[in-house]
């Protein structure tokens, strides 16, 4: 089953209220707003990307944190997605926004154990990522949790001082920054142009 941005929106608005924080809800709509942008400009320099599944994608992907809890949010939006009967690349994106290059390892905030997360392990190792959902691994590592865009410097540094910095910390900066090479030479210029709001979060 399809879902459009709209739908999208309203699936993540009937959360509000119910659990402690909303933060994660304002989170989830920077994302995909700002990776709507993203997506816009590349479609305007000839790329092939769907701009409003790009936006659903980002609704969706921290939609796991609807029970309150921030931990083991991937795979409890991956299952709350598809028994809701949504195409895999819907549930999909809830696995695959926390882990960059194929990797498990390549996270912020710790470092995760392979063998207690086999199946999403072995998931990122085999899934082919999307554009879209590159787009929201980028996005995911420039908004903090309320409506702000930020530098992936400034996120990376706001993760580290509320998580804290361990052994995979320095692979994990060095593939953001591959990431937004990747999307700054899709375009032939800084995406940050695209936010001049930016300027006011440094």
């Amino acid at each position: 089953m399809k879902l459009t941005s709209n739908e999208a929106s309203i699936i993540l608005e009937n959360f509000r209220g119910t659990t402690q924080s909303d933060k994660w809800i304002d989170h989830c709509i920077c994302v995909g707003d700002t990776a709507g942008k993203i997506a816009q400009a590349l479609v305007e320099k000839g790329y092939n990307v769907d701009i409003d599944k790009t936006i659903t994608l980002g609704y969706l992907h921290d939609i796991g944190k609807y029970n309150g809890k921030s931990h083991g949010h991937e795979i409890s939006g991956y299952n709350y997605l598809r028994d809701k009967g949504y195409d895999e690349e819907y549930y999909n994106i809830c696995i695959t926004h926390s882990y960059l290059n194929n990797d498990i390892i390549c996270t912020a905030g710790g470092v995760p154990n392979p063998d207690d997360k086999t199946f999403i392990a072995e998931f990122i190792k085999k899934h082919k990522y999307t554009i879209e959902e590159k787009i929201i691994n980028l996005c995911d590592l420039m908004c903090p949790q309320d409506s702000k865009v930020y530098t992936i410097d400034k996120r990376l540094i706001d993760i580290m001082i509320r998580r804290g910095a361990y052994s995979n910390t320095q692979y994990h900066i060095k593939e953001t920054y591959k990431l937004k090479e990747y999307f700054d030479s899709l375009l032939g210029y800084n995406l940050y142009d695209l936010f001049p709001e930016i300027k006011d979060n440094l």
